[in-house]
């Protein structure tokens, strides 16, 4: 069902408890929604840090089935975490930057108050990003997780290359040697594929990138491949051992022979954008694109 600003009638409040400024800016938006004539509801570590006297829910899951728009304070990794924790949900998702860099939080903390005007007076868009899933059966022990942004092989703390070989829709792309790989997403290119020389993906793009860390073969590149496919990558080396992780959070270790398979996921999550948030004005702010020679 599509969100009408008159709809929004129970907000919800989380986000990372951790950050300095968390429960200064959480009583702020309390307060703000409050006097709008809406209801404010958190999730139960963010009212006590924020000393909020509301009606909460024992985690993220919970209070996204019972809000009708959920407010996200923190920085990437935290929104990486909300969209893990209640993908599937028809809630959408607005991001408050109280962090770093920050591409898929779209507000900062600072405009808070123009920036829930405008969502009451209908001056939003929504836009679903897809979730990618990898199962593997790491040391003969069954793993399954969602991704937002996306999986990494890496080799552990052993400084030698490992070797992994790479099936898409059952045709071998190849054998890297490298430092590690990165199946990302389209949310995710703009993450660790973008730092380890990945392409800019729009969004809305239904690819996957696989970008090599460090291949010992400088012809091997970021490969681009429909998100229809199915991708599978077999850890060739004995040693060192391997480590797979989901968003930047460890999964498993793997071990020679380990199979892991990524595919597109079923569950999306639905982020909100104000006018002018567009991917590629974020792209320019962000990374301070301003077209002028050095």
């Amino acid at each position: 069902m599509k969100k009408r600003p008159e709809n929004f009638k129970r907000i919800g409040l989380t986000g990372n408890v951790e950050k300095p400024d968390f429960g200064r800016v959480v009583c702020k938006a309390a307060a703000l929604i409050s006097r709008s004539g809406r209801i404010a509801l958190c999730d139960a570590d963010s009212a006590r840090l924020a000393g909020l006297k509301t009606k909460t829910c024992p985690d993220a899951a919970a209070l996204t089935r019972a809000v009708d728009l959920l407010l996200v304070f923190g920085g990437d990794g935290t929104m990486l975490r909300i969209a893990r924790e209640t993908a599937g949900s028809p809630t959408p998702i607005l991001g408050i930057n109280i962090g770093g860099l920050g591409f898929l939080t779209a507000v900062s903390s600072s405009e808070l108050p123009r920036s829930l005007e405008r969502i009451w007076r209908g001056h939003f868009t929504l836009e679903t990003r897809t979730l990618i899933k990898a199962h593997a059966l790491c040391r003969n022990r069954p793993v399954r997780r969602e991704a937002l942004n996306d999986f990494v092989i890496v080799r552990g703390a052993t400084p030698r290359l490992i070797e992994l070989e790479v099936v898409v829709d059952d045709e071998l792309l190849t054998r890297y040697r490298c430092d590690g790989l990165i199946i990302s997403s389209p949310t995710g290119s703009t993450a660790y594929s973008l730092a380890a020389g990945g392409a800019l993906v729009c969004p809305t793009a239904e690819v996957f990138a696989l970008t090599p860390i460090c291949p010992h073969t400088l012809s091997n590149r970021s490969v681009i491949a429909s998100l229809r496919s199915t991708i599978r990558v077999k850890v060739i080396s004995p040693k060192p051992a391997s480590i797979l992780s989901a968003d930047g959070q460890v999964m498993s270790e793997l071990a020679e022979g380990d199979v892991v398979t990524i595919r597109r996921s079923r569950k999306a999550v639905r982020l909100m954008h104000l006018p002018g948030a567009s991917f590629f004005e974020t792209l320019r702010r962000k990374l301070h694109w301003r077209g002028a020679s050095l």
